[in-house]
Order: C-alpha cells, then structure tokens, then sequence
C-alpha cells in the first residue's frame, strides 16, 4: 500500500542511489512529493490537473486519487508539451453535462490543460442538477490555444454580446471546438461564416435558417474544417474531442485515450474532414494487418492471440480474457501500451513467425497457429 513520504526523503533516498549506481525501485515507503525527479522507476499521475498531478509512487498501478494508470516520469516528460496546451471550456447556465464533460476527459486524458469559463464566476447549474463554480469569468481568462463551447442554453448564450465580444477578441486560437448547440456560439461570433458545420438534431435546421452562409450538414457526427471542428449532440462531442486529440497528437494517442476510458463506440474519422491534416490517411490498411493475425507464444508459458479490431481497423492482443491495444509505428513494428516495441519476424518467404519485444530482447515469440 502506498504512504506519503517528504520531499527531502525521496530526494535523499534518489541520492544513495545514485551513489551506489543502483537500479532499484524505491522501497515501499514511497510517498507523495511536491515534485518529481528525473528517475525511471517513479511512477506518475498522469497530468488531469488535480493536486495527484504532483505525486509520485514506487509501483506501476493506478493513482488512488483519480484512478488514473500510473505512467514513468519518462512518459510524463514525453507529453510534457501538451500540458502546456490550453484548452478554455466555456460554460454557460444550463449546459448539457455530457457536453463539456466527454471532451473534459479526453483533453485531460491526453494531457492537455483544461480550464473552465463563464460570463462571471457565480456558480452555474448543469442541466439543474450539476452546480458548478467557473475558473475564470470573461474578464480574467488567460489566453488559450483551443477555445471550446458546447450545448444547453447555447441559443441564448450566442445571443450575448458580451459573450460574442469575448470570442472575437481572442488572439491566437489554433483551433475553435463546439458541441452540439455550441455552434450556434461560434456562428453568432462569424468564426462559421463560409464553413461546414453541424449542431444538435433538432437544431440544425435553426442553424441553417438563422445563419445562411454557413453550410449545415445533418448526417455526421463532426465536421472537420481545418481550425474549426463542430460535432453534433452529446455523445458526438467524445468523437469530436479523439479527433482532435488524433489531429495534433496521432492516431495512436487518441487510441489510447479511448481505450482507457473503455470508449468503445469511438470509430476513427467517422465524421467529415475537409482539412489537410486527415490523421487517418496513413494507417496500416486490413491487408497489411491480417498478416500479424495469429496466436503465439508469450511471456512465462501463456499464449497470445493477435486479432484485428475491424471499428477502429487496428491490431489487438488478447492475454487470457483481456484485450490490450497494439499501436502501428511503421513496417511490422508496434507499440504496446507500455511503450515497448513489438517487432514482428518474417522469414524468407515473408511470412510471419514470430515476434521480439524491446522488454525481453533476448526471447523470441514464436506463432503457433494462424487464426
């Protein structure tokens, strides 16, 4: 069970090691700490911008304050750019939860630093349920890269000028995101005029009415415009959110964001691109997959079964009654979810036999059977 150490501790504890040139894990005493030091076997909250994002543990697992998998500190200096990359959510009284909260998870999932906005900061109610208190007000934002705005009371919301004005003061965004009523937001602030875009089901013909020079679509999840991505309601704003997420971070990341939110309804590009950074263009095609399709052996004794996960046209591993995602590089080169390279053996006749790994590079996995 993991306890709470100070900082002074770890870092004495770092030192003796480093002086004797050991490479074991820190003992069981292993504690929370202000900040973490450059050491491979310390183990990290991913960043959700909560107070776990400053402690640090001896054991792979997940952080007992979010739930979050644990990740190295190597990982974490990885992604340590992306927090940097700030993502404003503008919320309004009456705002769908599901809206703002699915994308809330992605973007804090995959690292980047997410804030809350309001017209002031009293508290808002979600839906009439959810009380929530803004970080900042319109007054006082800090810049951000990405400006966000989803649905519930979007209507009235894109009807404030105050609010509009806000929006098109902002310097610098890189990409604007909205939600299913949402649109209605960036559309009053002109950031749609000669653009495609979506909204909520029984909005989109309000959309189209009030604002003509946009064109409105009413069968896609999301529209990809380049900077501006609109999706349509609720659950199409997690869609939206990957996508973006696979538009700055790849394919592979937005996989994995996926994955760990056991978001299984995600199919990559369901929506329409219209932009030139497509992240999808360049995956292994099925053809090239079937190829690794068979079970082997695997670490300690057990096998393994390599399949083809045909929503999302990617690799999978099968470990007993668990799947595990495996991630395309290039060739017959993977990554697993641990960032170990998994590389596939040909032999002369370019058929699979096998595989290494980066963790255990002295085995060689054989394949047993084709699927």
């Amino acid at each position: 069970m993991l306890k709470k150490t100070k900082m002074k501790e770890l870092q004495f504890l770092f030192s003796l090691i480093s002086v004797f040139m050991l490479t074991y894990c820190l003992p069981e005493t292993q504690n929370e700490t202000k900040e973490v030091t450059n050491f491979n076997s310390v183990y990290v909250c991913p960043p959700c911008n909560s107070d776990c994002d400053s402690l640090a543990f001896d054991k792979a697992g997940v952080c007992p304050h979010c739930n979050m998998e644990l990740i190295t500190q190597q990982e974490l200096e990885k992604t340590s750019t992306l927090k940097r990359k700030k993502i404003a959510f503008y919320l309004q009284s009456g705002v769908e939860v599901l809206d703002f909260a699915g994308p809330m998870e992605v973007f804090a999932y995959a690292g980047y630093e997410v804030f809350t906005v309001s017209k002031t900061k009293d508290p808002i109610i979600s839906q009439g349920i959810l009380k929530i208190i803004p970080d900042y007000s319109i007054a006082d934002a800090p810049p951000a890269d990405i400006l966000a705005f989803f649905g519930g009371n979007g209507g009235p919301t894109s009807k404030d000028k105050e609010v509009t004005n806000w929006v098109k003061s902002q310097k610098g965004i890189e990409y604007y995101f909205s939600v299913c009523t949402g649109a209605f937001i960036l559309a009053e602030a002109g950031i749609l005029k000669g653009k495609t875009a979506t909204t909520f089901h029984n909005a989109l013909d309000e959309l189209e009415y009030n604002f003509p020079d946009t064109k409105v679509l009413k069968d896609v999840r999301f529209v990809d415009n380049g900077q501006v991505i609109t999706t349509a309601g609720i659950s199409a704003g997690i869609d939206g959110a990957l996508h973006l997420v696979a538009k700055l971070q790849g394919f592979n990341q937005a996989r994995e964001t996926a994955y760990h939110m056991e978001y299984d309804k995600w199919t990559p590009g369901e929506g329409l691109i219209l932009a030139d950074d497509n992240p999808y263009l360049n995956l292994a095609t099925a053809a090239q997959l079937k190829d690794f399709v068979g079970v082997y052996e695997f670490h300690n004794g057990e096998e393994v079964e390599i399949k083809i996960n045909k929503r999302e046209q990617s690799l999978f591993a099968k470990l007993g009654k668990r799947s595990y995602p495996l991630f395309y590089v290039e060739g017959d080169n993977f990554l697993n979810l641990g960032d170990d390279k998994v590389t596939f053996i040909r032999d002369n006749n370019n058929i699979i036999t096998g595989y290494k790994t980066s963790k255990y590079k002295d085995n060689v996995y054989k394949k047993l059977k084709d699927h």
